[in-house]
Parts: C-alpha cells; structure tokens; sequence
C-alpha cells in the first residue's frame, strides 16, 4: 500500500484541520477541508488559513489535482472556491449533498440555491475510485453525522471527515437535520474494518480533558481499542443511547448558521443585492 505524505493545517478558531495530501512520487496533491475565516460579529471574511495552504503547496513545488470536502461543514466556512481560482483544481464532494441541499434550502428558504449539486466540480459516489499523482485513493460513503458525509482513504491513510475523534474525545453528534447514530455506529464499524495500521485523521480536535495538545492522528487499531465511545467491542444499541443521549443536551455550533449558507453553494458567498453587499440569513425561531 502506497503511502501519502499528509501535512495538516490546524484552525484553533473552528478546531478544524485541513490537509494538504501529496504523492511523494509525482509531487501531486490534493486540499481536503480548506477553512475561509468568518468574524460573526462583523461579517469579515478573511483567506489567510486558506494562503497557509497555498504557500506550503508552493514552497513544496506540489500541484493540486483535487480540492476535497468530506462533507458540508456545520462549523466552518469552506475556502474551496478560493482555492480552486487559485490552483485550477476541481472541487469534488459526496453524491449526497443533495440532500443537504434540499434541507437547507428549504430552512433558509433559498430559492435561488439550486439542489442538483451543480455548485460542485464533482458529485463523487460511493466507492468511486480516482487518483492523486501514482496514489490510489477510493471514496467510503459514511453517514450518519450528516446523510451526506464520506471518508476519503489515500494509499494507507483515511480522512474521516466528523465522523471520528481522537480516541480520548469519542464520536461524532448526528442530531442535525438527516443525521443517525445508528448509520454513524455502521459508518464506524466500515472504517474500523479498514487494516488496523491505516492512519486515520481527524477533521477537528478539541483537546480531551486531561491532554496538553491538540491531536488529529490515529490509527485504525488505536481507535478500535480505546475509543471512548465506539472501543472495545462496544454494541449498535449501546452506541445509540448513548449518542442519542449526549446529543440531546448539546448545543449548537457557533457558525452553524452561516456555514451552512455558504457550504452547501460549495463555498460561494451569495449574490450581491442592489446595494453591492451580499448577505446571509437568520432564520429567528427556526431551530
């Protein structure tokens, strides 16, 4: 099995991680979860996460054949489309952000916002391989934290997307719109049969209690052993009342609400109105 070489990018404002992957043989690359900085408070975006990306990719001589998104983010806003003007490379996601698409746009009552999935390069099924330079590299379709979520295994490493966290902070909440604990416990059990030194990385980290450091590697055997929600055996029906359980007490993320707007356009801010100033919603009482 080949083995990619995987720099993450860490975002401390949204936990998130993007990641540059790249062929050691070709120099060829692909960006998963590129993050757009977003001040709620005063509506400024800002690209200087996504240059980070750009500037490692340049200074490494890589070429970008693939912006991939694991799936439509409910915590940070997508720099795909920035990422694309500035390397030329198709943005790609799951088959099933039309579902999302259709929710959402519904909510947000988005008329404009066309469901076919047509804002995206790329509608990629379920185990649709491709490649990135020499890398072999296969979609898992993985649900269950959205209907709309993949996992993306590149030689012997998988993106998990939210699915998984490290192994001391557990699993992912499905009570989103189109969520299910049950399918994320199958989603799980599908990348938990992937060979036990696969490298798993994680999407966010929020650093457990107890440890010092932000991590987002692991690897198929460490999660099976010791995750704290999923490990060692632990049953479909346990799994379910528990995650049903933590998820009915949790709140919600702080950039939901814009997130969404944007990401299920793939990134693209909405149109400006007469005054030359694009605008997002806020659904009052919706949720």
């Amino acid at each position: 099995m080949t083995t990619p070489q995987v720099q993450g990018f860490f975002d401390p404002a949204t936990f998130t991680v993007s990641y540059v992957v790249s062929d050691p043989a070709t120099s060829a690359a692909a960006i998963i979860d590129p993050v757009l900085e977003f001040d709620p408070a005063s509506g400024r975006t800002s690209f200087a996460a996504a240059d980070r990306l750009i500037d490692y990719v340049n200074a490494q001589g890589l070429a970008v054949e693939w912006i991939l998104e694991t799936h439509v983010h409910a915590d940070h806003l997508t720099a795909a489309p920035y990422i694309r003007e500035k390397t030329g490379s198709p943005v790609a996601i799951g088959e099933h952000v039309v579902d999302v698409q259709k929710t959402f746009a519904r909510i947000f009552n988005l008329p404009d916002v066309a469901v076919d999935g047509s804002q995206f390069d790329q509608l990629l099924p379920a185990d649709k391989t491709f490649s990135i330079g020499k890398l072999d590299a296969r979609v898992m379709y993985t649900p269950g934290h959205t209907p709309a979520c993949v996992t993306y295994v590149i030689g012997d490493a998988a993106f998990v997307g939210d699915t998984l966290f490290m192994p001391d902070y557990g699993t992912a909440r499905t009570d989103f719109p189109g969520g299910d604990a049950g399918q994320l416990y199958d989603s799980i059990q599908s990348i938990l049969a992937l060979p036990d030194e696969t490298r798993l990385f994680m999407c966010h980290d929020y650093k457990a209690p107890g440890r010092d450091e932000f991590r987002w590697e692991t690897t198929v055997a460490e999660q099976r052993r010791s995750n704290i929600h999923i490990g060692n055996g632990v049953s479909r029906e346990d799994f379910v009342a528990m995650r049903e359980g933590r998820d009915a007490g949790l709140g919600m993320p702080r950039l939901i609400l814009p997130a969404i707007q944007v990401n299920i356009r793939a990134g693209h801010l909405p149109a400006p109105e007469s005054n030359g100033t694009a605008y997002l919603k806020l659904p009052l009482n919706a949720f």
